[in-house]
C-alpha cells in the first residue's frame, strides 16, 4: 500500500503552500516538518516503491542525495522550491517546480501551477517571507481591500514567527500541528476571526519584538549593519522577524541578526529591499549556509569565523 509524505518547511511559505494544494487535492498524508534551518528533511522519509513525496520550501540540495534514493527505491516526488538548488537531475519519476528568482516564494510557485486558486494562502506566505511587494500584487490581482491586506500580512508574519528556534521546543506550537490547525480553515480570514492560536502567536511575536528592538543594530556602514542576540528562546524565535523588519526600515541597508550559540552564531542575513541579491552568496561561502538571493542564513557560524563573516558581510553589501 502506497504511503504519501507531505514534507515542507515550517515557516509560513511552506505551510501555506502545501494549505494551497491540500485544499485543491485533498488527502491523508504523512506530514514531515520541522523548524525553519530544519531542511534537510527527506532524508526522515524511508520512501518505498509506490510512495509519493511532495516536498515543498526546502532547498533541493540539501535533500538531493536523500531524493535520489527515495527515486531508486520506486519511488515519486514532486518539488516545490525557491531556494538555491544545485544540480536537479532528470529522472521519470520527478517532478520540479524551482524558481529562484528574488521576488518569489514557494506559495507563489504553487499559486502558478494551480492557475491562482487559492491565492489568497499565496498573499499571507508571501508576506511571511518579507515579500511585500510581491504579497501585494498578488493581492491586488484578488481585489482585497487595504484593511484585509494587513491582517493577513499580519497572519503571515505570525505564523513565520513560529518556525524559528533551535529546536521544535522554543517554538509556540509545531508545525505540523500548526498545519493541522490551519488547515480546518478554508479562508484565512476566518482563522484571523475565529482561531486562538492566532491571538496566542500575536501577543508572544510583540513581546519577542519588544524585546530585540531595544538592542540597537551596530552600523558597519551606510550598507550595512549587524545585531547580536542573546542566547536565549526569544531570542531564536524573533531572530527572522527582526531580520525582517530592519530590511523594511532600512531598505537600502544589508542587515545580519547573529544570535549567540554556544561558542558560536546563528546568522540570519537580509539583502537590501531595493537590491535584494547576494545574501545567498554570502553564506554559501560558510559551512552550513544557504538560503535565496534576498535573505539566507548560516545554521552554525563558529566564533572564531565571526570576523570573517563580518568582513565578507561588508565586501558583499559594500560595492556598488
Amino acid at each position: 500500500m502506497s504511503t504519501f509524505y507531505d514534507i515542507f518547511n515550517g515557516d509560513a511559505d511552506g505551510i501555506c503552500a502545501l494549505q494551497q494544494l491540500r485544499l485543491e487535492e485533498p488527502r491523508a498524508s504523512a506530514l514531515i516538518t520541522g523548524v525553519k534551518r530544519d531542511i534537510a528533511l527527506v532524508e526522515r522519509v524511508d520512501a518505498a516503491a509506490g510512495d509519493e513525496l511532495t516536498v515543498l520550501d526546502l532547498s533541493f540540495k540539501s535533500n538531493a542525495h536523500a531524493v535520489l534514493r527515495a527515486l531508486d527505491r520506486g519511488a515519486r516526488c514532486r518539488y516545490f522550491d525557491h531556494h538555491h538548488a544545485g544540480d536537479v537531475p532528470r529522472h521519470p519519476n520527478l517532478r520540479t517546480f524551482i524558481d529562484t528568482a528574488p521576488d518569489i516564494c514557494t506559495s507563489l510557485i504553487v499559486d502558478r501551477y494551480l492557475s491562482g486558486r487559492r491565492r489568497i494562502w499565496a498573499v499571507v506566505a508571501a508576506f511571511g517571507d518579507n515579500l511585500v511587494k510581491s504579497a501585494r500584487r498578488a493581492a491586488e490581482l484578488l481585489q482585497l481591500p487595504p484593511a484585509q491586506v494587513d491582517r493577513l500580512r499580519e497572519l503571515g508574519e505570525c505564523i513565520n514567527y513560529n518556525a524559528y528556534g533551535e529546536t521544535v521546543d522554543d517554538l509556540h506550537y509545531h508545525p505540523a500541528d500548526l498545519f493541522e490547525t490551519l488547515s480546518q480553515y478554508r479562508d484565512p480570514q476566518e482563522f484571523i476571526d475565529g482561531e486562538p492560536v492566532f491571538d496566542v502567536l500575536k501577543n508572544a511575536y510583540r513581546d519577542d519584538l519588544c524585546r530585540a528592538e531595544s538592542l540597537k543594530p551596530e552600523p558597519q556602514n551606510a550598507r550595512c549593519a549587524v545585531c547580536i542576540l542573546p542566547d536565549a528562546a526569544w531570542s531564536r524565535r524573533i531572530s527572522g522577524l527582526f531580520s525582517n523588519r530592519l530590511a523594511e526600515e532600512y531598505p537600502a541597508r544589508a542587515h545580519a541578526v547573529l544570535v549567540k550559540k554556544g561558542a558560536g552564531y546563528v546568522v540570519s542575513v537580509r539583502a537590501p529591499v531595493e537590491r535584494p541579491l547576494g545574501a545567498d552568496e554570502l553564506c554559501l561561502k560558510f559551512d552550513s549556509g544557504g538560503g535565496r538571493k534576498g535573505a539566507a542564513g548560516i545554521n552554525h557560524l563558529p566564533e572564531s569565523e565571526l570576523g570573517r563573516f563580518i568582513a565578507e558581510f561588508q565586501r558583499q553589501f559594500s560595492s556598488d
